[in-house]
């Protein structure tokens, strides 16, 4: 209708200045990390394969792209598990009516929040409950992965819930007049119809989760290692961290050389979830 083209534009007039300025941000970051119009480029092998140095030419960022490789994969795990679980019981399992009803929509309410709050103070939750309550160690992977998963828990939920609700109910009738159980419903038919959304909105999720810096810096993470964590419970760098520490060098190769190859390694990651994502939501609309 005319009316919804309205409203298509003005969404698009919108977001060209945002996308405008974005593409320069990223067309300098590009420029300065492969060293154009210079033959030299900052991002290359041995960046990707050589530990942090003191001198820009020779800084790596393997061991932070390892660790942040490592936690993103535990928060995936734990964030699915939970989130999926979490929403599930909301959207399935729980009455609409009564004072359960009631209490289901506190706890809506109170995740709905809980997407809100500032990274930082779940930084703070992460260093008083997991490192120090609970003795999992400052700074380690394990502890990091814990405070991400309930950073992006709340996002995971609502997008869960949210591609249940999608379901039309007459899958779930025609389950339930085959002779199926609830759990049968949930699982043979609930799940594969909303799949594709749960994983769409749960790769986004971990797409804020690997460029979160401030929950890092209050479990205390290692601005700089110079080895890759060999166990969960050791020490760990993560490439957000890593960037900001050369953010911080007073040579201008580090603030702009080679910041700038980092984060364009980090961008180069990100898309690469991304479209990990849109594969992972066209496979589960194919086989649904």
């Amino acid at each position: 209708s005319p009316r919804e083209v309205d409203v298509g534009e003005g969404v698009v007039g919108l977001a060209l200045p945002f996308l405008i300025a974005a593409g320069v941000i990223v067309g300098a970051l590009i420029v300065e990390a492969w060293g154009v119009p210079a033959p030299d480029p900052w991002l290359d092998a041995s960046f990707l394969t050589e530990a942090p140095s003191r001198t820009p030419s020779e800084a790596g960022l393997y061991p932070a792209i390892v660790g942040s490789v490592i936690i993103i994969a535990m928060v995936a795990v734990l964030s699915f598990a939970l989130g999926v679980g979490t929403s599930v019981f909301l959207e399935e399992y729980t009455p609409e009516t009564g004072p359960l009803g009631t209490l289901t929509r506190i706890l809506q309410v109170n995740v709905a929040n809980l997407a809100a709050v500032p990274s930082v103070v779940y930084g703070l939750l992460g260093l008083g409950l997991f490192a120090n309550l609970l003795g999992l160690g400052i700074g380690t992977a394990v502890t990091a992965a814990l405070t991400l998963s309930l950073l992006i828990l709340p996002i995971t939920i609502i997008s869960a819930q949210e591609a249940i609700r999608s379901v039309p109910d007459d899958l779930r009738r025609g389950s339930d007049a085959m002779g199926a159980t609830r759990w049968q419903t949930t699982k043979n038919v609930v799940l594969p119809e909303a799949m594709p959304g749960v994983l769409t909105g749960t790769i986004l999720a971990l797409g804020r989760a690997i460029g979160e810096t401030a929950p890092l810096i209050m479990i205390g993470a290692a601005t700089t290692v110079f080895r890759a964590p060999d166990s969960l419970f050791s020490r760990f760098g993560a490439m957000p961290m890593q960037i900001y520490t050369w953010a911080g060098f007073p040579q201008a190769d580090f603030r702009y050389g080679v910041v700038a190859a980092g984060v364009i390694t980090l961008l180069i990651i990100l898309v690469g979830m991304n479209g990990t994502a849109i594969l992972l939501r066209n496979r589960a609309e194919r086989g649904s």
